[in-house]
């Protein structure tokens, strides 16, 4: 069975762009990430935790974050990811890249059929 329109992945890169500036915002563990993106989107983004924890590890994994032990609001025991010089430094040359990238859709785009 095929997604819908309206469930399309995420094109590579937009996971850690939104993950990583989130996190220069504050720091968040998971689920708050989750929450964070999909209501700065008005639920438009819909984040997996299946995508999300792999890519949190891979980005722990570069260095662009550090986590370390905390207490969810439900008093549940949880990591908060924050961002590090490193990933800061990552979020802009993404943030670059996404620029160039949607500058050159959006002129395609608007091409008139000729």
């Amino acid at each position: 069975m095929g997604k819908s329109p309206q469930h399309r992945d995420l094109f590579a890169g937009a996971l850690e762009l939104m993950v990583l500036h989130s996190l220069r915002i504050k720091p968040m563990h998971g689920y708050a990430l989750v929450k964070h993106i999909q209501q700065v989107s008005d639920d438009l983004l819909q984040i997996e935790e299946g995508s999300l924890y792999p890519a949190l590890q891979r980005m722990l994994r570069e260095g662009w974050l550090e986590a370390e032990e905390g207490v969810s609001a439900k008093g549940r025991p949880t990591r908060i990811y924050r961002l590090t010089k490193s990933g800061v430094k990552r979020l802009e040359q993404e943030k670059s890249s996404f620029e160039k990238m949607f500058a050159g859709i959006t002129r395609v785009l608007a091409v008139a059929k000729a």
